[in-house]
């Protein structure tokens, strides 16, 4: 028993546990006021420019429409879609639908991804020459409605590339960039494919976002500077991160009998009340800004198999109303599937009424409705349904784009709603989320609907994912609104300046100034 006894370490004594908590303090003491300088910085750069981005997506320029133009189609008497391709001499292509212009029902052909497309009237299957433009000018009118009706276009132009006013978070390319004349300046980038609003911007956005580029993510470093800034990010936003902690141990070890004066006292009720929304701030910050930097993200937008046109033949037009009777078909494109089949996909109407009234658009815009309902398949060839259905043209789809067998896969569900993994800025829903297990450790989100991989999110990037939606972004407050959302980050930010930054930085002062004197 004695030897048992003499195994186990023996209790600090009360002095020597004093003499470690004392330490303890004097480094906490030492740090934060090595410190200081560099936080106070930080936080008054980070918290001021990242009030920013609430004002830029509150009060900045929305749509007034929300789902594209729709209209149930009639294609009795269209011409053999495979006639009007063989005339235009297309044997191949990524993308063939059906869209609504303001020509009425047109086919729509996509060459190669960042190319114009091309359109052609499905009765006589004559080419509708700069028909893309035209269409992205409609597109726009449409969906911002009375902020530009009578305002005539200034400029328009293909972009192919992201830069600082359309940046990568947008996702789509090409889009169409349409400058409209007016004191606002505003501007609308149209992705013609998909019918969507990629981005609208007008002066007061401009400002606010080329401010938040500059304050907040500096974007305008050249990419051969990175690690450059992501060091000089981490030394300031690292430095209110490690000045959360040092602030801790002084807050749980130097007590006092009343409140200390001036802005001593006023700098720690701050403390108390804001160091655990700082601390979740610049913690998912800095996290974000390190795997941004190890693993850069990339576009996982990518066509399925390109589409061989010559086996188009069924002729849609004579059998229209027989195949589309009784149901609400808005939506019809041209699929591949694994064995090479072409199918046509008959897109229903999306349930539910439009959402209307800009602050119920912008809700939406973050939160996802589905732009579309279920969908139906036939076979091109023969018109019979292609049983398989949306699931398993998902598979195939994932299948090709990645070369993963779909015995990899451990879950597929239909996501009809944004949320952590898969967020607004994908633009799409619904779409198929496949779940691929050890080793590949990876989920891939599918559009069956143009034969799109979406996007892609690796097992490792969940966590910062999750982070930094619910502590960057405190997204868990969306459940009582967005703007309780917004408002909420706001007042954190606005007085974590008002009582850690000014207050900190001012005592720095004064200490620096009475040393010297």
């Amino acid at each position: 028993m004695s030897e048992v006894n003499a195994a186990l370490p023996l209790p600090a004594s009360p002095d020597v546990a004093r003499r470690r908590s004392h330490r303890l303090l004097k480094t906490a003491i030492s740090l934060h006021r090595l410190l200081a300088w560099f936080a106070g910085i930080g936080l008054l750069v980070w918290g001021l420019s990242g009030l920013l981005h609430p004002l830029m997506t509150t009060f900045g320029p929305q749509q007034l429409v929300y789902r594209a133009p729709a209209a149930a189609l009639a294609l009795e008497g269209m011409l053999d879609a495979g006639e009007i391709l063989r005339r235009a001499g297309i044997d191949n292509a990524v993308a063939v639908q059906m869209v609504v212009t303001g020509h009425g029902n047109v086919l729509q052909v996509t060459e190669s991804s960042l190319a114009p497309r091309r359109y052609f009237d499905v009765h006589s299957g004559e080419e509708l020459a700069d028909h893309d433009r035209r269409y992205a000018e409609y597109l726009a009118r449409h969906y911002l409605g009375a902020q530009v009706e009578p305002m005539p276009v200034q400029a328009i132009s293909l972009q192919d590339h992201f830069d600082l006013e359309y940046p990568q978070v947008n996702r789509l390319l090409p889009v169409w960039r349409i400058d409209f004349e007016g004191d606002g300046h505003l501007t609308a980038y149209v992705h013609t494919e998909t019918a969507s609003l990629a981005a609208v911007n007008d002066d007061f956005k401009r400002v606010m976002q080329t401010g938040f580029q500059w304050f907040h993510t500096w974007d305008w470093m050249p990419d051969r500077t990175g690690w450059l800034r992501v060091a000089l990010t981490t030394l300031l936003v690292g430095s209110i991160f490690c000045l959360c902690i040092s602030g801790v141990v002084m807050l749980l070890r130097i007590h006092r009998k009343g409140t200390a004066p001036g802005l001593r006292g006023w700098h720690r009720i701050g403390a108390w009340m804001l160091v655990l929304p700082v601390f979740m701030l610049s913690g998912s910050g800095l996290y974000h800004l390190w795997l941004m930097a190890i693993d850069p993200p990339q576009s996982f937008l990518r066509h399925g198999a390109p589409l061989d046109l010559a086996g188009v033949s069924l002729p849609l037009g004579t059998q229209w109303r027989e195949v589309t009777e009784g149901l609400p078909v808005d939506r019809l494109s041209l699929v591949r599937n694994a064995e090479g089949e072409l199918l046509y996909r008959l897109g229903l109407s999306a349930q539910g009424s439009a959402p209307e009234g800009e602050k119920a658009i912008r809700n939406a815009r973050f939160d996802g409705v589905p732009a579309t309902g279920p969908a139906l398949y036939l076979d091109a060839m023969t018109g019979q349904p292609w049983q398989p259905g949306d699931r398993e043209l998902a598979l195939q789809i994932a299948e090709y784009a990645i070369g993963l067998p779909r015995s990899a896969v451990t879950e597929s569900s239909l996501l009809t709603r944004f949320g952590v993994d898969y967020d607004f800025r994908n633009k799409r829903v619904p779409v198929w989320r496949l779940s691929y297990g050890e080793p590949h450790n990876i989920a891939y989100f599918v559009d069956t609907a143009t034969g799109v991989l979406v996007d892609a999110v690796e097992s490792h990037e969940q966590p910062e994912r999750l982070s930094f939606s619910l502590l960057h972004k405190w997204s868990f407050l969306m459940m009582i609104g967005r703007d309780v959302q917004n408002v909420a980050i706001s007042v954190a930010v606005v007085a974590a300046i008002g009582f850690l930054a000014i207050p900190g930085l001012l005592m720095r002062w004064r200490r620096r100034v009475g040393s010297a004197l």
